[in-house]
């Protein structure tokens, strides 16, 4: 109830975004709960629209115990595109960042075991999507291309410099294609 008194006021509630450390204004209760744990999930319900929008049935799995979070059923797609589609489930990991590193933002793609960061192996997913939350950018990234790193920076978008990642920006192509990589 207190939740909606503000909003009952007559008071807008603002969108989620960072607040500017030169206009400081009172967090709604969105922002006030927006944990590094809850814009993960905001990230992988925002990659499992992006996805459906690209033709691809969503398959979430129960809990959240698995190596992915997502697994994208291409079956149907080869029929609704050009491209041919890769002849079995996809798993997806998603991973988010709002934080800049020397003007990269910069996403880890670990996993912790035991207290330690460890890289995802082939067995366990097949794609990153990276989703870069101020620019709503993503970024689809095979795992094999990657293999065995912790952490990866990207590029903002109309950024000058050239990034080693630029093209896996809305790399959505790589979801169709049967690549020949055995991923388990």
């Amino acid at each position: 109830m207190s939740k909606l008194k503000g909003a009952s006021r007559g008071r807008k509630l603002r969108p989620a975004q960072a607040p500017s450390p030169s206009t400081p204004h009172p967090q709604t209760p969105f922002e006030r709960e927006l944990t590094t744990k809850r814009r993960g999930e905001i990230s992988e319900l925002a990659f499992a629209l992006a996805a459906a929008r690209h033709g691809f049935g969503i398959v979430r799995p129960y809990g959240d115990s698995e190596r992915y979070d997502i697994i994208l059923d291409p079956s149907h797609l080869s029929s609704s595109t050009t491209l041919p589609a890769r002849p079995r489930l996809i798993r997806v990991q998603v991973k988010s960042s709002t934080h800049l590193l020397g003007g990269l933002y910069h996403v880890g793609i670990h996993r912790n075991d035991k207290g330690r960061n460890v890289p995802y192996k082939l067995g366990e997913i097949d794609f990153f999507a990276a989703y870069i939350i101020p620019e709503d950018l993503w970024f689809i990234v095979p795992l094999p291309h990657i293999l065995g790193q912790l952490s990866l920076l990207f590029q903002p978008a109309g950024g000058g410099r050239r990034c080693v990642y630029d093209s896996y920006r809305e790399a959505w192509h790589l979801l169709y294609e049967p690549d020949g990589i055995e991923f388990a």
